[in-house]
């Protein structure tokens, strides 16, 4: 039998529990927050002051912390790249509406409300060009992206284990900076997006503990292939207008370095959390090739971390269209 048609046939054994791992791993629609919950309410006769409110606040908020809200809220945005990214990977039937097609519909709900929230929050804001932002998400929908998986649910697993959980430390450590210059209602909502990013870690990485189960040697090829090429971010092709691909990501990961929302060390830290999630060390049937797998990935993190320790970021912002300092 083929890779492909294993990597099919596990799927279809997983997918008799996808309803239990939805009702586990997400919540219903009439339970969950929506972006109007922390929004300045229009219906209100207090929305001009709600907003007025929300401007003043957001005036002590410095340079780097704008740029990381705005690659944050545009890769939050590029959502329709992702969802057709996850439906067309194999074992994932839209056209039958199984299990998995019903998981990726439901995941996709729930992470569109996390672009909303932040998108309306930075209009509101008065501090950046909305129409820059804009057309940087477009692009980013326009370009799409690359993750390196294909179709292989395996590979695709292990990223969106690995993506998920980044999230959560940039939407997190975004929250605790905001709170830090005394913006509460903006901490409240990356945190409440932290949070569903922590639940979809947690569903993500069961699914890959699931395949170990069955299939371990090619779940662990599949880990290792993936540490191997380096986890890509979604918004790797990010660009501003009258860019080229990719122009911007370097210039936004430097920045969310510099203010600490995501670094190098964060990297490390994610890779080694899903060992140990995983339980690596204690994988047993392996053939001799995943063994080789294994081995490599136990000593990758120590590897890696000397690596980071040796990256230099630079001092200066570099200035982006979306975010004028004239306007801070």
């Amino acid at each position: 039998m083929s890779i492909k048609n294993i990597r099919l046939e596990v799927m279809q054994l997983l997918e008799k529990n996808v309803s239990s791992y939805v009702d586990q791993f997400l919540i219903p629609v009439e339970k969950i927050w929506q972006p109007s919950d922390f929004l300045p309410n229009s219906e209100s006769d207090t929305f001009f002051e709600e907003v007025k409110e929300l401007r003043e606040i957001a005036k002590d908020l410095p340079y780097d912390f704008w740029v990381a809200m705005v690659g944050d809220t545009i890769t939050e945005e590029a959502l329709p790249t992702y969802e057709s990214w996850l439906i067309d990977v194999e074992g994932v039937d839209n056209l039958e509406r199984n299990g998995w097609s019903k998981w990726v519909r439901q995941w996709t709900g729930e992470e569109n409300r996390h672009g909303d929230l932040l998108n309306k929050y930075l209009y509101l804001s008065g501090r950046v060009n909305m129409r820059e932002i804009e057309m940087t998400t477009q692009h980013l929908i326009n370009d799409g992206f690359d993750i390196g998986t294909g179709k292989d649910p395996y590979k695709n697993f292990v990223y969106t284990s690995f993506q998920e959980l980044a999230t959560y430390i940039s939407h997190n450590r975004v929250s605790q900076l905001a709170k830090n210059y005394g913006d509460k209602k903006l901490s409240k909502m990356c945190k409440m997006i932290a949070g569903d990013e922590m639940r979809h870690h947690h569903a993500y990485s069961e699914f890959v503990n699931q395949i170990f189960k069955v299939d371990p040697s090619e779940m662990m090829l599949a880990f290792q292939y993936m540490m191997k090429q380096k986890i890509v971010m979604p918004a790797h092709f990010l660009r501003e207008s009258g860019q080229k691909i990719s122009s911007a990501f370097e210039h936004f990961s430097d920045s969310a370095q510099r203010i600490g929302v995501y670094t190098a060390s964060d990297y490390v830290d994610i890779m080694q959390k899903l060992i140990e999630k995983w339980q690596i060390d204690k994988i047993s049937g392996l053939t001799d090739e995943a063994e080789k797998a294994r081995d490599y990935l136990m000593k990758l993190p120590a590897r890696m971390s000397r690596i980071s320790e040796r990256m230099v970021i630079p001092e200066e912002s570099f200035i982006f269209k979306w975010v004028e300092p004239a306007r801070l």
